[in-house]
């Protein structure tokens, strides 16, 4: 696999990779990432092609499942760690 390119976005760093026959979009915020992947065609297949794919429409798709997310990892923390200050401190007798 290899770095095809990046793509400027404020707030995201966008990279392309190329495999074989394959190319990947990672889209990165903080922690979470996503990743797309398509099949390289003649209409596909170059990092000016994929630019041109990422439009506003499908980089406001992508921030909104950031935001989603988020919002999973948030609950899934909060079930398995306790708020601070609200830790159960051992009886001393």
């Amino acid at each position: 696999m290899r770095i095809l390119g990046y793509l400027e976005r404020p707030g995201l760093k966008i990279t392309v990779f190329k495999m074989d026959m394959r190319l990947s979009i990672k889209f990165e915020n903080g922690a979470l990432e996503q990743t797309y992947k398509f099949r390289v065609s003649e209409h596909l297949n170059t990092l000016a092609a994929i630019n041109e794919l990422v439009d506003e429409a499908f980089l406001q798709s992508v921030q909104e499942r950031f935001v989603l997310m988020q919002r999973d990892f948030g609950t899934a923390l909060e079930k398995r760690i306790p708020p601070r200050g609200e830790e159960a401190l051992p009886q001393i007798i």
